[in-house]
């Protein structure tokens, strides 16, 4: 059997997520089909070089280890160590200049822009949400009325300024490679993870394809998140594209199964 390391950190706490019992279901399947070893991207070194393949998945929030984090890439791409998902992406993996970049370029985001020189491209709204660039999981998460934006400090470009937007309810859409697998949706914005099964149209589909493409990912797990406006429309909240929860125990086991299957064959495709 081929060697994977599955690296994940089954003692992070993540509010209203199950990151242990997640990895514990993924695990147990592909044991049936890899030699698989778990262990922390902090002490993954002495392993890389004896692993066919080395499988990022739910590490937690970087910034936490950020020095090993960073250590860690460099020796992948000196190396050369074969990585799922491959740390080609262009969304959150890369930190969120995303945001402002797809702003500027018209994609349907949330507008986003990072100085106050900036503002005007914004819709004027009562609150705006500040966040930091490299955040994840609400880390840094703030939110301003006008007067106090127009005194804050947004020094070398490391903030997000975007409206607060008044949305319906929040939706993700996971992918393996580029293929669509399924999607779930938050009907009570005020718990984001209480998620149940989403039925997507062709445009929600196309919405969500077209970050796919534009991050051209061609081994690897993403989740577009969106959320629905007052008018109907979807803007893209987050691409995440390093370590995306799953949400397994929301789905149901033809769905699991289903994923489960695709994930395997994307991993030997890999290792050949």
């Amino acid at each position: 059997m081929k060697k994977l390391l599955y690296l994940t950190d089954l003692y992070y706490h993540a509010v209203g997520r199950k990151y242990r019992e997640e990895d514990l279901i993924v695990t147990e399947h592909l044991r049936n089909y890899f030699d698989i070893a778990l262990c922390h991207p902090r002490q993954s070194q002495g392993f890389e070089s004896s692993a066919d393949l080395i499988v990022f998945r739910n590490t937690g929030s970087v910034i936490f280890y950020q020095e090993d984090f960073d250590a860690f890439k460099r020796r992948v791409r000196e190396k050369g160590l074969p990585i799922f998902n491959e740390f080609t992406g262009k969304g959150d993996m890369a930190g969120k200049q995303y945001l402002v970049d797809l702003t500027a370029a018209g994609y349907p985001v949330i507008p986003t822009v990072d100085t106050l020189a900036e503002l005007h491209r914004l819709p004027a709204c009562g609150s705006y949400a500040i966040k930091p660039k490299n955040g994840a999981d609400s880390i840094g998460l703030k939110f301003l009325d006008p007067a106090q934006l127009a005194q804050a400090q947004f020094p070398d470009r490391r903030t997000l300024i975007q409206p607060t937007v008044d949305f319906v309810y929040e939706v993700s859409f996971y992918f393996i490679n580029n293929k669509f697998e399924y999607a779930m949706y938050a009907p009570d914005k005020t718990r984001r993870w209480v998620l149940e099964p989403y039925s997507p149209t062709e445009a929600d589909l196309s919405f969500a394809r077209t970050f796919i493409d534009w991050n051209d990912i061609r081994y690897g797990i993403q989740r577009v998140d969106a959320c629905r406006t007052r008018e109907g429309a979807l803007l893209l909240m987050e691409l995440e594209d390093l370590n995306p929860y799953l949400s397994f125990e929301c789905i149901d086991e033809a769905t699991q199964k289903r994923f489960l299957a695709d994930f395997t064959a994307a991993l030997q495709e890999v290792v050949g």
